[in-house]
């Protein structure tokens, strides 16, 4: 069965850290680059990073840029994204997707994109 599964959401204070992890099976994981997208409440999808090869410097948002990493272990068919310095606007839910299709949140959201069922990050006091 082809499918992403996100985990590690969860409720952290400001300026705490969290990993989000991203498995995936079914298809041959090495040879997609792979994104982290979000969705604040009552708002449409964003953006958040991509990982390619080896060679290729991951992409990130401005919005995480120096607060976030993002890793992959094709061995283990996992992604990652490290969360370090969160601020109540990093509030979302976080998906994995397949792929990278711009920097443009709503490419992401097209039927035929495969993405996990997200995990809820909240950042609050």
């Amino acid at each position: 069965q082809v499918q992403l599964v996100e985990s590690g959401g969860g409720l952290v204070q400001p300026g705490g850290s969290l990993r989000l992890s991203c498995v995936s099976s079914g298809f041959t994981f090495r040879d997609y680059a792979m994104t982290w997208v979000r969705q604040a409440p009552g708002k449409g999808l964003e953006w958040v990073s991509t990982i390619f090869d080896s060679w290729t410097s991951p992409k990130y948002a401005e919005s995480v840029k120096g607060r976030f990493t993002i890793s992959r272990d094709n061995a283990k068919n996992t992604m990652w994204l490290e969360m370090n310095g969160l601020k109540p606007e990093d509030t979302a839910v976080y998906f994995c997707a397949q792929g990278y299709r711009g920097t443009s949140g709503v490419s992401y959201s097209e039927t035929h994109i495969l993405r996990g069922q997200g995990t809820q990050v909240t950042v609050s006091s």
